[in-house]
């Protein structure tokens, strides 16, 4: 027997400012599966992650909502651990960045690169809002790539070209929170010198630590010179203060990836495993499931980090593409920007889970989830693939044969070797994320036993021979059971109920070369229902944008209805300054306003731009509103005014905006 296979894993942690959402699933779903099939393989793999939970958009969104940023973290740490839960993603660990294992390894990684002369201090300029008075983060400033010239970038990276860059190359650049161009201002930062580590990180590229599909891309970024890394932020700021400074803070993207550590770490502590038996041995493999779009970090500052602080760089790198939805990038407007929980109060998880298999190979491609195609296919592969052959042969057998299995015959043991050959194939593509291989493999056997089963015709056979249909019953039995165990890592849930049916339970990969024969079997239940594209439609409508509609008298045909220049002198449009605000759990397209308009006192309205404003971008904005609008009661509560706003909708929505120093309650126009 050769040793135990030793495996770490970890998906990119989400952040704790949003939701889970279906594109984030492509991610922890395709990780799942790959490490639930190497517990099959009873492998002694582990699978940990946690919220990455540092940054100024959590500390301004705390703010916003007058909460403290733990608290807000922990709600959001309550939320996403259930959403992945409610989708069968199972950590072994799932933990958060904003605690003491990350606090202690960030310092320690931090002191080893500045003992080693891998750290430097620059005086540096940078983007500064004069309207919101802070440095603002790279998430925090949008504008034009200066690479590729996409529009609507953030201040660190290009979602486009994967194009790296300091916030002040970008073009045309402004704040996120209010708009405002933002000013250069100087301040000392601490920079991790990448370029000390090219011959290692070349050397360790060149072993194949990264599929090979995005090895010519990160050639690039060598060809280009490697930068020296900004690893500091400045006050305000919530995150773990570097040690020896009073005002600077470890930028969130040094102690995020760390976040894999300090989950381990954590999980040591009370499993009685040691935390230098995964990240100082060679006999652990760890292995990363990534995006495209933060292959820069752990490709090249990750594995530098890790070589300079005495860690190992990971074994694996595995990096997957964005999800489309009808070939578009997911829109709020049209409601395919779909969170996991709208997703679930609608449709079967496992239902996501196989489809996403079913496209999901090892190279670095996006995803396309075809809404109508996602109805069809799931329910031709499942239902009328896979369920149907239990369904048919088991309902027999209990029904007519006693629910007794016999013995296969010479054509059963035919269609039984095809199968358990295969097993060794299905393996391979599951070991490679081949998981739309698997998945079409896994059919076209299926199809074959569904065809055995239909020219044997245990109906017919029954008739002359009771023992003939048992045997063939017992060998399409047997075909269902296996395929379900190919399927495990994919559909945990519905082979579970499977098992149930069969009376067997520890099921690993060697139960696809095991029969069953001479025993009884559980009486044939429905366990899969088919997908309805009913159920899909609500989805998306659950998942559009909610649209707040003037008031009656605020409606004007613009075709027959016009309005006199004394009727529209009566419209009051004040300046107002957001003093809060806030997401409506009951309808997440609306934001609950709490607005300043100085004489006049405190008002609350309600706006349906959510899917354009952040609640902690909007926090300090002046706006223009019509204050003296009629009092309208809403299913949230009463508005009392209406903001103005222009776009043609969807996540496309502008506030107008006033000119600086304009105070609350001022008239406009």
């Amino acid at each position: 027997m050769g040793e135990t296979r030793k495996i770490l894993v970890t998906s990119a942690l989400p952040y704790a400012n949003g939701s889970i959402h279906i594109g984030h699933l492509v991610e922890y779903i395709q990780t799942d599966i790959w490490v639930r099939f190497q517990k099959m393989m009873k492998a002694d793999c582990h699978y940990m992650c946690a919220d990455d939970t540092h940054g100024t958009p959590i500390m301004l969104s705390a703010r916003a909502r007058g909460l403290a940023p733990e608290e807000v973290i922990a709600e959001m740490h309550r939320h996403h651990l259930q959403d992945f839960t409610d989708f069968h993603i199972e950590f072994d660990n799932y933990y958060t960045t904003h605690s003491p294992e990350n606090r202690e390894l960030a310092e320690f990684i931090y002191g080893k690169l500045k003992e080693g002369g891998h750290i430097v201090e620059k005086e540096i300029e940078q983007a500064w809002c004069p309207h919101d008075l802070l440095f603002l983060p790279d998430r925090l400033i949008r504008g034009t790539c200066p690479r590729c010239g996409a529009q609507d970038q953030y201040g660190d990276s290009c979602e486009v070209c994967s194009a790296t860059y300091s916030p002040t190359e970008l073009i045309d650049a402004r704040c996120s929170l209010c708009g405002t161009a933002p000013v250069r201002k100087s301040s000392l930062h601490y920079f991790f010198q990448l370029s000390n580590f090219q011959d290692r990180l070349g050397a360790w590229l060149d072993a194949g630590h990264v599929q090979e599909d995005m090895v010519a891309k990160i050639r690039e970024w060598f060809d280009e010179g490697l930068r020296d890394w900004d690893i500091s932020r400045d006050a305000p700021y919530f995150g773990f203060k570097i040690p020896g400074t009073e005002d600077k803070y470890f930028y969130v993207w040094l102690d995020a990836p760390i976040g894999y550590m300090a989950s381990t770490m954590n999980w040591c502590r009370t499993s009685g495993r040691t935390f230098d038996e995964f990240w100082r041995s060679d006999d652990t493999e760890i292995v990363h499931f990534i995006g495209k779009d933060i292959v820069y970090f752990h490709t090249l500052f990750w594995p530098a980090m890790l070589m300079g602080a005495g860690f190992k760089p990971p074994h694996r790198v595995c990096i997957h593409g964005f999800l489309t939805v009808n070939g578009e990038k997911m829109s709020k407007s049209r409601g395919t920007f779909v969170s996991a929980r709208t997703y679930l109060d609608h449709l079967d998880p496992e239902a996501l889970r196989y489809y996403y298999a079913a496209k999901l190979g090892a190279r670095m491609e996006d995803l396309n989830l075809s809404l109508d195609d996602f109805v069809a296919r799931v329910n031709a592969d499942i239902g009328n693939q896979f369920i149907n052959l239990g369904s048919r042969v088991m309902s027999f057998l209990g029904k007519k044969l006693d629910g007794r299995l016999g013995t296969v015959d010479a054509d059963g043991d035919a269609l039984l070797k095809e199968i358990e050959e295969a097993g060794q194939d299905v393996l391979d593509l599951y070991e490679a994320r081949e998981f739309n291989k698997v998945v079409r493999k896994v059919m076209a056997l299926a199809h074959t036993a569904n065809q055995y089963v239909a020219n044997q015709a245990p109906w017919s056979a029954i008739k002359e021979d009771p023992e003939k249909a048992r045997s063939i019953c017992t060998a399409g039995v047997n075909a269902f059971a296996k395929l379900s165990v190919m399927l495990k890592p994919i559909l945990p849930v519905l082979t579970g109920k499977i098992d149930q049916l069969l009376r067997r339970t520890d099921v690993t990969f060697q139960d696809i070369q095991n029969r069953l024969e001479n025993r009884e079997v559980e009486a044939f239940e429905p366990i899969f229902t088919k997908l309805e594209m009913e159920q899909v439609d609500k989805m998306i409508e659950a998942s559009k944008p909610v649209l707040v509609e003037a008031p009656p008298e605020y409606q004007v045909d613009p075709l027959t209805d016009t309005v006199d220049f004394d009727g529209f002198a009566k419209v009051d449009l004040r300046v107002a300054r957001v003093l809060k605000a806030e997401e409506i759990p009951e309808a997440a397209k609306l934001l609950r306003l709490t607005l300043d308009l100085g004489p006049l006192g405190k008002r609350t309205i309600f706006a349906g731009i959510k899917q354009s404003h952040k609640p902690e971008e909007l926090v300090g904005r002046s706006i223009v509103v019509v204050a003296n609008l009629a009092p309208r009661k809403m299913k949230f509560g009463v508005s009392e005014g209406m903001l103005l706003a222009a776009g043609p909708g969807g996540s496309d929505v502008f506030l107008l905006g006033v000119e600086e120093g304009a105070k609350p309650g001022m008239k406009v126009g």
